[in-house]
């Protein structure tokens, strides 16, 4: 039986009170350590117990605690305080406003996974805090974006192990109406909803919104009594169900969230794809072109595509969506025919090799050439990339590849922890509250007296512990342990012991048991009862990955065994919440994955900003961050074919790290009880990697380097038709003459010994056909060689026309300049030319002189 009628019931609050219930639908109080602290203050246990989610909390209080809360002045100051910080929060002068106050940029961020605050839970992991990071920065800066995704009904599972170790999940249904969401309404008061097409028929989507700060998050959700069961689950988990389901969400969430911004009247002049899921989207912004301007499909691809930029995080090309070609055909045919495409130019859109029918579809080759700008994650990830990805650009070398990087940063306001935002207050003021990147700037960290800091975070190290012990013994309890075992083990929590965390997605190449693999080794470690040392371990598997699973097994049975038992805890469900307490307490931060298949590790920077050490190999942000030497590397960043060889290596690299340096190091006392050398090293870590790994760094790059000179772009082509036309006829003749290019002759005389400094012409010979010599652009490409002869540093210079015969042979000239000592090479080349192309090397097409 189904009830005749839905109601949403909200407490009945005082009036004074009204406006902090306003609040909370602003995710701004997740990061604003005064307001989480003031509701904590309020009634403890009624805040952990609503899992510190604001509406929750409040609807939990009874009426005579909301009535005790209007009397008592000092808590009523602190909300007072709270709604005054709020409001100059959202008033105050923003980097954006001051700086790019002309720009008409308006973005839309796209991601499957937005992580905001554990109260609203749709992410899984370090893609979607990322996602959710960025948006807060981007509220912090006043840039201009909204976020687009979709709203999951049971988000992603709560893990649980049994009483084995093996993960089970769980999936309970989120209730919106107790979540910091709200329905988006028309101007007549109903709640939005779209029609997005599907070849079976148009599914119906309603549109809620988050606010955070300054930003607005859309969110996508089809669970209406109107859609058929199976439409109703497109949103019902995140990266759950198989390969059709998962199409249907990235469907939903590309092309559904474009046409859920143009319902709300949002027109984004610069789509950011935050991952592969959401590539629809460039497709879906062609169709409306042709439709609304009467384009070809190669002229709205040419006016959309530069304001389109994508962030690829994956450094494995099986780890990126590939769907099969029937399937992509079964669920898109009806798009591709309003599209104008044959079966075979659609799935070439997602295919390395278009003319290669056999292959699948993979969405981030569909992003890659669909997109103006594109990037990986950390500097390592983009070589990754671009090694990865270099099919698409056969005839380019691999450094030339148009796929850069912007490296990741955290929340800084976000993940620190309250007493250690208290001492950067204290401090850094200023610097602190706006996160300003001038490393001198942070100088003032290295100032701080060591006792204030390390009481600070001997502080934090309680704090999880603390917390620890209340998690376990649930968790314990849950698996049927008896009370007395429980407490036997949790009785070794030790407040004082160096404390290692290892928290992230539990897949087989970050290689939790690492650790493990000389056993005797690391008993050695756990058996000195001078220098005690327990390890913490969190993450989740994926539901489908047993062989992850089975790692988080390991663990659980070596924490089991002596002398790892009360030393060593698996602490279950990892979330926002956890990471915190982790990220917030542990001395040492470990990160071990199987370089180079870590494109960020975004965990490792959340440790920095709280003074906690990193050890780590040299992949993801940590290659580019150890530079500094605020912290371990485990190894060298050398590369194995052999996985098990590297195992070992890097297993005994690390033993050796912890046994010589990292805990002497902790135990290392002067007279009053300090480890003086250790807080250096914490003071370092904070004033070299604060400053720089942050998101408000990171969407400052964003925004200069991509966002607002797409935009740039964008207007001009959008705004004259006539070029868009022209460049697109431009590239069309170019595309068919391009055999016709040919370099002939290459006219220089080198003396018998060059030296530093001379300089050397050159002549060549080109032929181009039907191809004016303003449609290319010769270039010279140079650089030091290596022991095969191959280059290994180049740098590249335009040659200049010298003289055309009439007949479609031009001669080109240039210098070629000797500017250091040793092997050195240089050929010619030819690439196409014109002033609206965003880069020469976009098309494709490439012309090497010949031996």
């Amino acid at each position: 039986m189904k009830p005749l009628y839905r109601l949403n019931v909200i407490p009945s609050l005082p009036e004074q009170l009204t406006p902090l219930w306003d609040l909370a639908y602003n995710l701004w109080w997740s990061w604003n350590k005064q307001t989480t602290r003031t509701l904590e203050q309020i009634d403890p246990e009624t805040w952990v117990a609503s899992e510190r989610a604001p509406l929750r909390f409040l609807a939990s209080l009874k009426s005579e605690q909301l009535e005790a809360l209007i009397a008592d002045k000092q808590v009523s100051g602190g909300i007072e305080h709270i709604l005054q910080q709020f409001a100059e929060y959202m008033s105050h002068p923003t980097w954006f406003g001051e700086t790019h106050s002309k720009s008409r940029l308006q973005v839309a961020y796209f991601s499957a996974e937005f992580g905001l605050t554990e109260s609203l839970r749709i992410y899984s992991g370090g893609l979607g805090v990322l996602a959710g990071d960025h948006l807060k920065a981007a509220s912090d800066l006043g840039i201009p974006l909204i976020g687009v995704g979709l709203l999951y009904r049971e988000g992603y599972f709560h893990q649980a192990l049994n009483a084995d170790g093996w993960q089970m999940e769980k999936n309970p249904e989120n209730d919106f109406y107790q979540m910091p969401v709200q329905p988006v309404f028309t101007e007549s008061g109903e709640h939005l909803s779209i029609e997005v097409p599907y070849v079976d028929g148009s599914v119906h989507t309603r549109i809620w919104q988050a606010q955070v700060g300054r930003v607005r998050l859309y969110l996508l959700d089809t669970n209406l009594d109107e859609n058929s069961p199976a439409d109703r689950d497109i949103t019902a988990r995140l990266y759950g169900g198989d390969e059709p389901m998962r199409i249907r969400q990235e469907i939903l969430l590309g092309i559904g969230g474009l046409r859920a911004l143009q319902a709300a009247g949002v027109e984004p002049t610069i789509c950011h794809m935050n991952e592969g899921h959401s590539a629809f989207l460039a497709l879906e912004r062609i169709r409306r072109l042709m439709a609304e301007q009467g384009y070809s499909f190669a002229t709205a691809r040419e006016a959309s595509v530069i304001g389109n930029v994508f962030t690829t995080h994956t450094p494995v090309a099986a780890g990126n969506d590939w769907f099969p070609a029937d399937l992509v055909e079964s669920h898109l045919s009806h798009f591709r025919e309003a599209l104008g495409l044959s079966r075979e130019e659609f799935l070439g859109l997602g295919r390395i090799d278009p003319n290669d029918h056999h292959a699948a579809f993979c969405m981030t080759v569909l992003a890659l050439k669909l997109s103006g700008g594109a990037n990986g994650v950390s500097r390592l990830h983009g070589e990754v990339s671009r090694g990865m990805w270099q099919g698409l650009w056969p005839d380019f070398p691999e450094r030339e590849i148009p796929i850069g990087h912007i490296t990741n940063g955290v929340h800084i306001h976000t993940w620190t922890a309250p007493e250690m935002s208290d001492l950067f207050e204290r401090h850094l003021g200023d610097t602190w509250r706006f996160v300003d990147s001038d490393p001198a700037s942070w100088d003032p960290i290295r100032q701080i007296a060591d006792r204030e800091l390390w009481d600070t975070h001997q502080q934090q190290r309680q704090q999880l512990i603390d917390f620890s012990r209340v998690h376990l013994r649930q968790q314990m309890h849950s698996q049927g342990a008896p009370s007395a075992k429980i407490e036997q083990s949790l009785a070794g929590l030790d407040p004082q012991a160096l404390t290692i965390g290892f928290a992230r997605r539990f897949a087989t190449y970050k290689r939790g048991n690492l650790l493990f693999r000389n056993i005797e080794r690391l008993k050695a470690l756990f058996t000195d009862s001078d220098r005690p040392l327990q390890i913490l371990f969190a993450g989740k598997a994926h539901p489908k990955d047993d062989a992850g699973k089975d790692l988080i097994r390991q663990v659980v049975h070596l924490a089991r065994e002596e002398p790892f038992n009360g030393r060593i805890f698996f602490l279950q469900d990892y979330d926002m919440n956890l990471a915190r307490y982790l990220v917030q307490g542990c001395d040492v931060w470990l990160n071990n994955p199987r370089r180079p298949l870590e494109a960020s590790g975004t965990s490792g920077m959340k440790a920095a900003i709280n003074g906690v050490l990193n050890v780590s190999v040299l992949d993801g942000w940590w290659d580019e961050a150890c530079e500094g030497h605020a912290g371990w590397t485990i190894g060298r960043g050398e590369d194995y074919e052999d996985e098990h060889y590297q195992d070992e290596v890097e297993s005994n690299a690390l033993y050796d790290l912890l046994e010589t340096e990292v805990i002497p190091l902790f135990y290392q006392r002067d007279s009053s009880g300090l480890p003086t050398d250790w807080i250096g090293r914490m003071k370092e870590t904070i004033a070299q990697l604060a400053p720089v790994y942050n998101t408000h760094r990171m969407v400052r790059e964003y925004s200069e380097k991509l966002y607002l000179p797409g935009q740039s772009r964008f207007e001009e082509l959008t705004a004259d038709p006539e070029r868009v036309l022209q460049l697109t006829q431009w590239k069309s003749h170019v595309r068919s003459k391009w055999a016709q290019v040919q370099i002939g002759q290459v006219d220089t005389e080198f003396p018998g010994q060059l030296k530093v400094g001379m300089q050397v012409p050159l002549r060549a010979e080109v032929s181009l056909g039907e191809l004016a010599p303003e449609d290319i652009r010769v270039e010279l490409y140079s650089g030091r060689l290596n022991a095969q002869h191959e280059f290994t540093q180049t740098t590249v210079h335009p040659l200049e026309l010298q003289q055309s015969n009439g007949e479609g042979l031009h001669y080109f000239s240039g210098i070629f300049t000797c500017s250091e000592s040793g092997s050195h090479g240089y050929t010619l080349r030819v690439v196409p030319s014109h002033r609206d192309l965003r880069d020469p090397l976009e098309m494709g097409l490439i012309r090497w002189a010949e031996n």
